[in-house]
């Protein structure tokens, strides 16, 4: 049984409780981004909801590994064939001659080269994003090491549960330092509110963006369920720290992930962004450099630097990816197309409004 599903009705009852203590207090205090604003709440649960059905996903991802799944060959061929198109495209448009003629060639050759970038992209994307998946399998590698079983021994569980956080920490930094993996997690963060249902606004396609993978502890002896076990546990603690109603947890604060922490993980004010990325304990990011203490004279402005404004359930998932490949369609190089997608959502902005100053520039 999946812990983290059957913790439902826990979800579900705390929200309530939450809500009500919320509305107590905004009689005294105001209102507050901590409120529950239903067409949110409803988004983020539906997005709960679809992030279920991530093993779907997981298994149509196969279908299309290079080397194992059935489609994995014509994937892999899509990609190599739009990079060489594209590769060609640039050069034909780079070198068109500055006649009427040589423009007309210049354009149609960055059209065909922006299709071109957008289908390498997206196509060897899916080609390294399910290799990943399959190559860090618990079940696959503890198939490979079965010949070490730790059992349900206290080492096996210290492992599992410490090992799990320390992957979920790299695994979330990346999310954030990627823009591609950050199209996936840009889910989580899209709500400009900060309570509970906001822990349940999920991607559905996360096991994507997992490059950290959680399976060698199964080549270590420790069992897949126990791994799985860890995996619930972390994101049911997770649940309960998407919260504005508890402050601060004392000497606690200083080891494990709280409330605190984690709106200021949730903050899009300069001081937050890309900070606090581990899921029970806090001690990663002191050890790695990520760590801020969220700061009274800058209170959290929750959502992203620039928000969506929609609780459209497509375009909660999808506009992170749009606006990605729209980048990616519009560079007229491989060092471009590669850094929108590579490097993280902060460089993209910045290229973006360099781009825009130039063309600026040449059209006055």
């Amino acid at each position: 049984m999946d812990l983290s599903v059957a913790a439902t009705p826990l979800y579900l009852g705390s929200m309530v409780l939450e809500d009500r203590a919320l509305r107590r207090r905004a009689h005294t205090r105001g209102s507050s981004p901590a409120d529950y604003f239903r067409p949110d709440t409803i988004a983020s649960l539906a997005m709960g909801i679809g992030s279920v059905i991530v093993p779907i996903t997981e298994h149509l991802g196969r279908l299309v590994v290079p080397g194992k799944g059935r489609f994995g060959k014509v994937l892999l061929r899509t990609a190599l064939s739009a990079v060489v198109i594209t590769t060609i495209a640039d050069r034909v448009a780079a070198r068109a001659p500055a006649t009427e003629t040589g423009q007309r060639l210049s354009r149609r050759a960055r059209r065909v080269a922006g299709v071109g970038g957008v289908t390498a992209v997206a196509a060897g994307g899916l080609a390294l994003t399910t290799t990943a998946s399959y190559l860090g399998d618990v079940q696959r590698l503890w198939a490979k090491g079965q010949h070490r079983d730790l059992g349900n021994t206290p080492l096996a569980w210290a492992i599992a549960l410490v090992g799990w956080d320390f992957a979920y920490y790299w695994n979330h930094r990346f999310m954030h330092e990627v823009r591609a993996m950050w199209a996936i997690h840009v889910v989580h963060h899209s709500s400009e509110h900060y309570n509970l249902s906001t822990a349940l606004r999920q991607p559905v396609a996360s096991a994507f963006g997992v490059w950290v993978p959680v399976g060698l502890m199964a080549r270590l002896g420790v069992r897949p369920s126990l791994i799985e076990h860890s995996r619930a546990i972390n994101l049911i603690y997770q649940f309960w720290i998407h919260t504005d109603l508890i402050d601060s947890l004392g000497p606690a604060e200083e080891v494990l992930n709280t409330p605190s922490h984690h709106r200021a993980h949730h903050g899009s004010n300069r001081r937050y962004l890309d900070r606090n990325h581990g899921g029970i304990l806090i001690t990663w990011d002191r050890l790695f450099g990520t760590f801020q203490r969220e700061d009274p004279s800058d209170p959290v402005v929750y959502g992203l630097t620039k928000n969506i404004g929609t609780h459209n359930l497509f375009g909660i998932a999808t506009h992170e990816y749009r606006d990605m490949f729209r980048d990616v369609a519009r560079s007229t190089n491989w060092r471009d197309r590669l850094s929108f997608v590579l490097r993280g959502p902060g460089w993209a902005a910045t290229r973006r409004q360099q781009a825009e100053v130039v063309t600026a520039s040449g059209a006055s």
